[in-house]
C-alpha cells in the first residue's frame, strides 16, 4: 500500500545551521507516527516542513500522489488535506467557540453553515465541550482551549494531522484531557504525526516511534520494543532521564 505522506531526503537550514540533515520517513493511512528527541533536534521543523511553514532546502515530500514540497502558490489547498495543532492554540480571542470552528470550513471548503456546525456540535459533545459552543477563549482553560483547536482541525476533514507539543503550555493537570482526545483520535483511525515529550502518551498512542538526534532519525521501531528495549544508546540515555512506568495500552 502506497502511504499518505512520503518525505524524502529533506534539508533544511537557519542561518547556514542544518536543523534537518536528510531525514525520510513514510506515513501510511492510519498510522500513528510519533517523533520524540531532545529540544533542538528537528523534529517540530519537521512537521512544520510537512505543513509547508517552513520551506525546505533540499528533497522532497509527497502526499499520495503530490509532490507538496514544490507548491508554494498551492500551499492553502495542501493545508486543507494537512492539519495542524500547535501547543498555542490560535484560537481567534474576540469570536465565540462555535465562530472560530465554523470559519475554516465554511470560508475555506465552501461547506454549508448549518451542516457544519451540527457536525462541531457533535464534535463538541464527544471531547466534553458541548456547553462552550458560545464562550470566548478568553473563559476556557488551556484544555479545554485546545480540545477546541483539535475540534477546529478535525473539521477541516484532514487526510493527514500534525500534532506539535500540543501539551507543552498546559499545567499538568490539563494534560490528559487533551491526550485522551488524540487517542480516541487514533482509535478512530486518523492518520498523525505527533512531536510531544509525554513518554507515556507516546507509549501508548504510537503504532511507531520515531527519535530524532541533532537532524537525523536516529532510531525507529514499534513503541513495545523501543520503550523496553532501545537499539542504540543515544535513545537509552534519552529515555533514563524520564521517570515512568511502562504502561503501553491495549487499545489500538
Amino acid at each position: 500500500m502506497n502511504p499518505i505522506l512520503s518525505v524524502k531526503n529533506i534539508q533544511k537550514s537557519f542561518d547556514g545551521t542544518g536543523v534537518l540533515k536528510g531525514v525520510s520517513l513514510d506515513i501510511h493511512e492510519g498510522e500513528v507516527v510519533v517523533v520524540i528527541g531532545p529540544s533542538g533536534c528537528g523534529k517540530s521543523t519537521l512537521l512544520r516542513c510537512i505543513n509547508g511553514l517552513e520551506r525546505i532546502n533540499g528533497g522532497e515530500i509527497w502526499l499520495r500522489d503530490q509532490r507538496i514540497s514544490d507548491q508554494e502558490k498551492n500551499m492553502h489547498l495542501v493545508r486543507q488535506k494537512i492539519g495542524m495543532v500547535f501547543q498555542s492554540y490560535d484560537l481567534f480571542p474576540h469570536m465565540k467557540v462555535m465562530d472560530n470552528l465554523l470559519l475554516g470550513p465554511t470560508k475555506a471548503l465552501k461547506r454549508p453553515a448549518d451542516e457544519v456546525k451540527a457536525e462541531a456540535m457533535e464534535m463538541l459533545k464527544r471531547v466534553g465541550l458541548a456547553e462552550k459552543a458560545d464562550a470566548l477563549p478568553r473563559t476556557l482553560s488551556g484544555g479545554q482551549k485546545q480540545r477546541v483547536a483539535l475540534v477546529r482541525a478535525m473539521l477541516m476533514h484532514p487526510e493527514l494531522l500534525l500534532l506539535d507539543e500540543i501539551t507543552a503550555a498546559l499545567d499538568p493537570e490539563m494534560v490528559s484531557e487533551v491526550l485522551n482526545v488524540v487517542i480516541d483520535l487514533a482509535e478512530q483511525g486518523m492518520t498523525m504525526a505527533i512531536v510531544t515529550h509525554e513518554m507515556r502518551f507516546a507509549e501508548a498512542v504510537a503504532d511507531r516511534v520515531l527519535f530524532m538526534e541533532q537532524g537525523v532519525i536516529v532510531e525507529e521501531g514499534a513503541p513495545a520494543e523501543f520503550f523496553r528495549e532501545p537499539r542504540t544508546e543515544r535513545a537509552r540515555q534519552f529515555l533514563q532521564s524520564f521517570t515512568y512506568a511502562s504502561t503501553r495500552k491495549n487499545a489500538r
